[in-house]
């Protein structure tokens, strides 16, 4: 499968990356190092991760995220990577505004 990001999963993941940047030098580029794996993973997973509010949610091995995605054939459409310790009518809220 092909896994693609959307624009506001590239923006959830510059969000994480700049609060990790700033707990510890280097953090931010190993945050973006996990969670690049943590997608190249759903090369071969995508789709068998449970549902929550009709996207499939991948947990990350490393970090408090989750990863948000659709499958369509071929295609593991990433909508969101969210933190998640936000509360959850955060995520709710940011779910509920993603087209799918």
């Amino acid at each position: 499968m092909n896994v693609e990001l959307r624009d506001e999963a590239r923006d959830d993941l510059v969000e994480g990356a700049v609060f990790y940047g700033e707990q510890s030098d280097g953090l931010d580029g190993y945050f973006l190092k996990c969670l690049r794996e943590d997608m190249e993973k759903l090369e071969s997973t995508g789709g068998i991760h449970e549902q929550f509010h009709g996207f499939h949610r991948s947990l990350s091995e490393r970090f408090p995220y989750a990863i948000y995605y659709l499958v369509s054939g071929e295609l593991v459409d990433v909508v969101a990577i969210l933190d998640c310790r936000c509360d959850p009518a955060t995520i709710d809220s940011r779910l509920g505004r993603t087209m799918r």
